[in-house]
């Protein structure tokens, strides 16, 4: 028989954590974006190897997600859009956790926490690379690109969506369209 646990933040719970992201950023600024990543592939790794709980490996593994934005090399995130995902990420390169990550149970679940904040902060970005993936996957089995188009016709149709895509997703950062808090990043 398992057991349900809700937490509830408030505005002053989330300001304290948007004030440790800000200061897990300052000190890994001398990161090279290669490390950012590599250290949150690594802290996924370590979630798939450990025990830890279904609704704490849940949240984390959006991290996934934004690891894909910065390294599909057709998606393309333009530099000040990857800024926005790599500081997200950076967090997760501070060593030193509000909740040490060995504690049972809970260790992740700072984590989990920081990792829902920032996927609400890049909501437009996550949904528009979902859409682009969508876009790429559903055409390229219906048109068997995989085998029969070139590189160069392929590059053509996806450039159209992602540039839609890309512009929607600033436009509706801009807007502060369903965001809680535009501001954040």
């Amino acid at each position: 028989m398992g057991l349900r646990i809700s937490i509830d933040l408030d505005d002053n719970d989330l300001r304290h954590f948007r004030l440790i992201m800000r200061e897990s950023r300052k000190a890994t600024a001398g990161l090279q974006p290669e490390d950012i990543i590599a250290v949150a592939q690594t802290l996924l790794q370590k979630v798939d190897t450990e025990n830890v709980p279904k609704f704490i490996r849940r949240h984390l593994h959006k991290i996934d997600v934004m690891i894909s934005m910065l390294t599909d090399h057709e998606w393309r995130l333009p530099q000040k859009d990857s800024m926005r995902v790599l500081n997200a990420l950076a967090y997760f390169s501070e060593p030193l956790d509000l909740i040490p990550d060995h504690i049972p149970g809970l260790g992740f679940l700072d984590d989990a926490i920081m990792i829902e904040l920032v996927a609400r902060d890049l909501k437009h970005e996550i949904e528009a690379y979902g859409d682009f993936c969508e876009f790429r996957n559903k055409n390229a089995m219906s048109k068997g690109i995989k085998s029969k188009m070139s590189d160069i016709s392929r590059e053509s149709w996806l450039q159209g969506r992602r540039d839609e895509l890309q512009t929607r997703m600033r436009r509706r950062r801009k807007s502060g369209s369903g965001r809680p808090n535009p501001q954040v990043l």
